[in-house]
């Protein structure tokens, strides 16, 4: 199972603009970077912020010569992407089962707010965790489940969750609130999506 996310388009257009700069001027430091994004593309701000995004998800660093700053693409950003997103997706799936394992005796002493939204974080990460073995047996091998056994007991889980929200005493205030939150991650239908 997937879960459908909008990205913001603004977003991947402006990291993609400052990542091909980069990429056709590998000899542009910061300021002169700057000069040429700045005001043609976008603001000072968003320039920054945009640059930290690509350094957080690791697709350029920086190199520090003399006292000048370079942006310069990730060699292999496959490969390391892969073995961040498999990182990721195992360490996320380990501490959910463990938190989920906690929540059996610790949800009933909640107030109804907290079940909410412990509820909701925990199954929008189940669902990403899931989502990111989907990635991970698409980049593999695409022709079997490499994860099978996750997937399996992330349905489980999920499963589990539910039950949780079922036998508790405020299941009719806590599962229509979840269940409205969930839907924004529902596939959408074809017409939807275009």
């Amino acid at each position: 199972m997937i879960t459908h996310i909008e990205p913001t388009s603004e977003l991947y257009e402006r990291e993609r603009i400052i990542f091909e700069c980069i990429k056709n001027n590998p000899e542009m430091h910061h300021n002169a970077l700057l000069k040429k994004i700045v005001p043609e593309y976008m603001a000072k701000t968003t320039f920054e912020k945009t640059r930290d995004s690509l350094i957080d998800k690791a697709i350029i660093f920086v190199e520090k010569k003399a006292n000048m700053k370079f942006y310069v693409p990730t060699s292999n950003y496959s490969i390391k992407f892969q073995q961040h997103v498999e990182r990721i997706t195992n360490t996320a799936f380990h501490n959910l089962k463990n938190y989920i394992k906690k929540l059996d005796e610790d949800y009933r002493h909640k107030d109804v707010n907290e079940k909410i939204k412990i509820t909701n974080s925990v199954l929008k990460n189940l669902l990403q965790t899931d989502n990111g073995f989907t990635l991970l047996d698409s980049n593999k091998n695409p022709k079997k489940t490499l994860y099978r056994d996750e997937h399996l007991e992330i349905q489980q889980l999920i499963y589990h969750v539910f039950d949780i929200i079922q036998n508790d005493k405020d299941h009719d205030t806590v599962f229509p609130t979840v269940m409205s939150y969930l839907y924004s991650s529902m596939p959408k239908s074809y017409q939807e999506v275009e």
